[in-house]
């Protein structure tokens, strides 16, 4: 499987983030922002010098704004859950003989203590749908992005412009901004393969190779709102006389490749009746393209304690643990997972799980804090209708998973965000089959 999967490259004319830059390139050059009717070599040179005023690269928050939603899309690709490691029916050696350790085929997304027993196999393959709905509870096609002016301030420049040019708003085209309204759809479909194999009665092996394709089409609007009378400074077109102020962009593109490799190991640390209790250790591989957002470009490693217990056909779990990322603009979190399953035929099992991430210190992905201009009135600019509050993500997991044949289960499980916090969904999909043998 690894030798099919890992010569695939992913399929596309230009690279996923560099077509989200584009949603904020409006005029020529390859720079967000750039206004290349200002910068028009025809146009007189006072005005030339002001196609720049709004490039990111000048102004550090508004930069912020435009890394923010790439690489929260590359981090929920490459952090989106996992089977668990050990489902389907799990045994022991006692005396020579194989005695069955559970009464249902387990847990979906949740990791219960039970290892798969010595020799034995799980085989799993499931397909996910995502369609990213809201960013921290805005709307994804309704995003509102205010940019403000670079403040200009130069040697002679008070006596120029005839007041202080150290204050936002002097000279008087520093109070000029540019309103951008993003409308982005992003679609992820993800084929996961899972292999676990059972070490010995207590030590679990695995490995999950995902296949992603990643698509979106994103639309964008700019308006300039001129401040004084004409001739224009900034424009995206046209001539300071006769100016173009409102410019809009389109993309779309998809990409398929395999996504970041997980490898991990789980180690019972006592078998009983009715409580178990296993260490879980993973780590992902950053194999998934960073600018296809195929994968993160990071490592990270998680750390899960796992207590599950047995009543009969009723066996609940709880899942604690902690998950270092290594990506820039990804956040360690602290992880909690707490659900049951429960056998409610001999061929039927319902899973139903809580599954939270609470992330530890500040996210790294902050939004630029409100510019205040002072001259020639004070006024405060909001960068955008995306707030700045914690990424802590709580879910709700409901599934079955059905016995069809000897070792042959069917899995059908939906996930709900039951928080806004973050780049959501309104629903995770997933469909696949286990076999263990």
């Amino acid at each position: 499987m690894v030798l099919v999967l890992l010569p695939w490259v992913p399929l596309h004319a230009q690279h996923l983030r560099d077509q989200l830059s584009q949603l904020f390139i409006f005029g020529a050059g390859d720079e967000p922002l750039f206004l290349g009717g200002s910068a028009d070599p025809n146009n007189p040179q006072a005005v030339q010098i002001h196609g720049s005023h709004f490039i990111p690269a000048a102004v550090a928050s508004n930069a912020t704004v435009i890394s923010f939603l790439t690489n929260s899309i590359g981090s929920n690709v490459a952090n989106l859950p996992v089977s668990a490691a050990s489902g389907g029916s799990t045994f022991s050696f006692q005396g020579g003989v194989p005695v069955r350790t559970s009464t249902s085929t387990g847990p979906i997304f949740a990791e219960r203590a039970q290892t798969l027993g010595r020799g034995r196999v799980l085989a799993t393959v499931t397909r996910s749908g995502v369609q990213f709905k809201t960013f921290r509870g805005v709307d994804l096609d309704n995003v509102k992005f205010t940019f403000t002016h670079a403040n200009v301030d130069f040697p002679g420049c008070d006596a120029i412009f005839g007041g202080d040019c150290s204050k936002l708003g002097v000279p008087a085209f520093e109070n000029e901004t540019i309103d951008l309204n993003l409308a982005l759809n992003v679609d992820l479909s993800v084929t996961s393969f899972l292999l676990t194999y059972g070490i010995t009665d207590r030590i679990d092996i695995g490995v999950v190779l995902p296949l992603i394709t990643t698509s979106l089409n994103g639309a964008s609007t700019a308006q300039i709102n001129p401040f004084g009378p004409p001739p224009a400074v900034h424009f995206f077109g046209g001539t300071p006389t006769n100016p173009v102020l409102t410019a809009s962009r389109f993309v779309e593109g998809s990409s398929t490749g395999l996504g970041d490799v997980v490898a991990r190991v789980k180690v019972n640390l006592r078998r009983g009746d009715p409580v178990s209790v296993a260490l879980l250790a993973d780590t992902r591989f950053p194999t998934g393209s960073e600018d296809d957002l195929l994968g993160s470009g990071a490592f990270a490693e998680r750390g899960l304690g796992i207590v599950s217990a047995r009543f009969g056909n009723f066996s609940p779990h709880a899942n604690v643990g902690f998950v270092h990322r290594g990506g820039e603009f990804e956040t360690d979190a602290f992880l909690g997972t707490l659900g049951f399953d429960h056998l409610l035929a001999p061929w039927a099992t319902l899973a139903v799980d809580v599954i939270s991430e609470f992330q530890v210190d500040d996210s790294p992905l902050t939004l630029p804090v409100p510019v205040v201009i002072v001259a020639p009135y004070t006024r405060t600019i909001t960068p955008s209708t995306i707030p700045d509050r914690r990424d802590d993500l709580i879910n709700g997991s409901i599934g079955v998973k059905l016995t069809a044949v000897a070792g042959l289960t069917v899995i059908a499980n939906t996930i709900w965000p039951l928080n806004r916090g973050g780049l959501r969904p309104d629903v995770i999909w997933t469909a696949g089959l286990e076999y263990n043998f």
